[in-house]
């Protein structure tokens, strides 16, 4: 369909919704508007060629210092490695841990709800929880450490678990000619049984004190470095496809410029083609 279509179906749809909830204040049905755009409208739908016009549009309200940056950091980002975080329990620890998985060029983080609502620091992640691509297993049904392997499984990855209980210590065992999850457990008591009875090896760093493990953002920087240090010694071709890499882009940039929908709205308002 045309943008100006797609854009006008929206309102169209937004005005039925309105009228039937009994709404007439003006300044709740812009309100109401600007919240349904973004939750209605994924810029990772559109046209190839669209989502590439817009992000020359964006390209053009964002400083050169940080298109640079940008493109420097999709060079290094890799999917083909990915963490688990199951049912962390304190905010901080969860906050270092994007910004440890940011840090090492991590894309995609997978947060496991089963017992504990999940929440991470803002002041401790200083901002590097954009940058990610956080997917969520919340279902108050449960389930969800089950849900996440078998998805991960489904895509390829091999799924490793952090213990001190491992046979082997270090990372020279690992085999990356697979993608390759790792999971952390909770602070308190490790990673669940469930998760222990899938996992396809164990990873444990080698501790030499009184104390039997380290704190979760300590274990997850300390097993990252490693892992990270391993892929990209290895022959896996570990960087993100240029399709990957396109998609990104558009998120980061919309990430980078303020009002991102409404600009957005106004491009495709504009344009022609087919979404």
């Amino acid at each position: 369909m045309k943008p100006a279509t797609y854009v006008a179906g929206f309102f169209i749809s937004v005005a039925v919704t309105i009228f039937a909830l009994g709404q007439k204040n003006s300044s709740s049905l812009a309100s109401f508007c600007e919240v349904g755009w973004s939750i209605w409208y994924n810029p990772r739908n559109l046209d190839p060629q669209i989502q590439q016009r817009l992000v020359e549009y964006l390209a053009e309200y964002i400083t050169s210092p940080r298109k640079e940056l940008i493109e420097q950091v999709l060079v290094q980002r890799t999917r083909h490695l990915t963490l688990v975080m199951e049912d962390i329990d304190k905010p901080h620890n969860a906050g270092a841990v994007l910004r440890t998985a940011d840090c090492f060029g991590i894309q995609d983080v997978h947060v496991v709800e089963e017992t504990t609502k999940y929440k991470h620091s803002q002041k401790v992640t200083r901002g590097a929880s954009k940058w990610l691509t956080l997917h969520r297993y919340d279902q108050e049904s449960g389930g969800n450490t089950q849900r996440c392997i078998e998805s991960l499984k489904a895509k390829g990855y091999q799924f490793l678990v952090t213990s001190p209980n491992a046979e082997t210590e270090g990372f020279q065992h690992v085999d990356f000619s697979t993608k390759v999850a790792v999971l952390f457990g909770t602070e308190w008591f490790g990673a669940s049984e469930y998760a222990m009875s899938q996992a396809d090896g164990l990873i444990k760093l080698p501790m030499y004190g009184f104390t039997e493990s380290f704190n979760i953002s300590v274990a997850a920087a300390l097993t990252l470095q490693g892992l990270v240090n391993s892929l990209r010694s290895s022959k896996a071709t570990w960087q993100l496809s240029e399709q990957e890499r396109n998609a990104l882009r558009l998120e980061w940039y919309r990430n980078s410029v303020r009002n991102p929908d409404i600009m957005e709205r106004e491009f495709l308002e504009k344009q022609g083609g087919t979404v």
